[in-house]
């Protein structure tokens, strides 16, 4: 193994506006795998998980912070999963939990996934650091 490459699992916990962390998160991720680092996977937690709304409309002036997000786990393949309990509390649905919850619509955005604490276990299991923003 490259003693160099650095393999990161990453945290966020902020909402793609009004905070700062999950636009610094996705600089980090960007930044880290341009310099031939490894992303092992992103969990969205708490607030982050606004994120994964693909109802998201920034104003014409700002970026649409996750559809960066989507591009990035595409491009270097790897995967966004959601907290779903968190999710459901913020009105972050997919197509299966808003049939279960009978609701009409659901707006989790591709590529992200829901999911549960377990996988954020799993992903600070596979990395050589664990960073949260």
């Amino acid at each position: 193994m490259d003693e160099q490459k650095v393999k990161f699992s990453i945290v966020v916990s902020g909402a793609p506006y009004g905070s700062q962390s999950a636009s610094t998160a996705y600089q980090f991720c960007a930044s880290a795998l341009l310099a031939g680092h490894e992303i092992s996977g992103v969990f969205f937690y708490q607030e982050g998980v606004l994120n994964a709304s693909q109802l998201v409309s920034p104003a014409t002036d700002e970026i649409n912070l996750p559809d960066f997000w989507a591009a990035l786990a595409v491009q270097y393949n790897f995967p966004l999963e959601v907290c779903v309990s968190a999710s459901l509390r913020r009105g972050v649905v997919d197509p299966q939990e808003a049939q279960q919850l009978s609701l009409e619509q659901f707006n989790l955005k591709a590529p992200f996934v829901l999911s549960g604490l377990g996988q954020l276990a799993e992903l600070s299991a596979r990395c050589d650091r664990l960073v949260q923003f």
